[in-house]
């Protein structure tokens, strides 16, 4: 029996591998997921909020009654949240219109502040990111997460994620998938696990609309399309993704993660979000990409529950042009066979 537990804080980390018994059988290898919807905050970026903070608090940043701002698409809010009121801070939240109103109640419900702004690109000053900045620039009791630049993110993966997943496997992981938002995760996880043994192959899987399989192939970052996943995906090189140990990329439509999600829920009782389940159909990319008997691991980053206005809203992908009426999973398993030039493979 676990020790009691003296903070929330706590609570976050060491997550359970379950492995997907019905996707593992269809593909012949073994697909794990790492649990990271049982953190508090209920995400794997509760993992980057508080190593974040506890940085900061360490580095005399951050004091006791400061306000901590930063801009994001709702999982990275809902953790600092947390971490924040756990830990004797304030919380403001800059998030895009646009994401589920799920992610905005949970912010809300953790007692953060939550200024809402207009989507619009990077070079916007007006994007999330600048104005988190900004208002952090202008009050000198606000401190700035900055989540993509800020390396403690990564250093969250490397000192936990990864050391969890070697641990549990017993060192036998074959292969990692990961899709990448800020490239903490991807990034923390995969060097650490590439230190334990170079062999182990690393995928990124990435939505349409994001660049980062192009600019792992071209070096430069260009997208096509778009995605309804939220947080995941980017158009620019940030300081976490460059630690980032890649060898394969794909990129997978909309599509499939609700064929995904919906064949883990029937088929496992796992009701999966949209990054989860993108990370789920990587998974079943690398496997039939390979040789079976390999055990993958990739994560569940969160529920379903935050997706539920857009991956399991019949209306609303009926607006997308996105079928409810999805694929077999035996058709899909044969079009991901058949897609092995569409596998980017990175130059080491």
């Amino acid at each position: 029996m676990s020790k009691i537990k003296n903070n929330v804080t706590e609570l976050i980390g060491n997550t359970d591998l379950l492995k997907l018994e019905s996707l593992s059988t269809l593909t012949g290898c073994n697909i794990y997921i790492k649990c990271e919807f049982q953190n508090p905050g209920g995400s794997v970026k509760d993992r980057a909020a508080l190593q974040i903070v506890s940085d900061a608090v360490q580095r005399g940043e951050l004091k006791p009654g400061m306000t901590i701002v930063e801009g994001t698409a709702g999982n990275t809010g809902i953790g600092l949240a947390l971490v924040a009121k756990a830990l004797g801070f304030n919380m403001l939240t800059v998030m895009p219109k646009g994401q589920t109103p799920e992610k905005e109640r949970m912010i809300t419900l953790h007692g953060a502040q939550l200024k809402l702004v207009d989507a619009c690109g990077f070079a916007n000053e007006n994007h999330f990111y600048h104005t988190a900045r900004r208002i952090a620039e202008q009050n000198s009791d606000y401190w700035w997460a900055n989540q993509f630049e800020n390396l403690s993110n990564y250093k969250a993966h490397f000192a936990h994620t990864g050391p969890e997943i070697w641990q549990q496997t017993s060192g036998k992981v074959d292969v990692l998938v990961s899709v990448c938002g800020t490239g903490g995760t991807i990034a923390g996880t995969s060097a650490y696990l590439k230190q334990q043994n170079k062999d182990i192959d690393v995928w990124l899987v990435d939505p349409e609309g994001s660049g980062i399989a192009h600019y792992l192939q071209y070096g430069e970052y260009k997208a096509a399309g778009g995605s309804f996943t939220e947080g995941i995906g980017i158009m620019r090189l940030v300081e976490n993704f460059k630690k980032a140990k890649i060898d394969h990329a794909v990129t997978l439509p909309d599509q499939d993660l609700v064929t995904i999600s919906r064949y883990v829920r029937d088929n496992d009782g796992l009701v999966l979000g949209s990054s989860s389940a993108l990370n789920v159909a990587g998974a079943v990319m690398a496997a039939v990409q390979g040789n079976t008997g390999r055990n993958i691991v990739t994560f569940a980053c969160d529920l379903g529950e935050r997706s539920y206005s857009k991956l399991y809203n019949p209306e609303f992908l009926l607006e997308k042009g996105i079928s409810e009426q999805y694929e077999t999973l035996p058709n899909l398993l044969d079009r991901y066979r058949k897609m092995a030039e569409q596998v980017v493979t990175v130059a080491v």
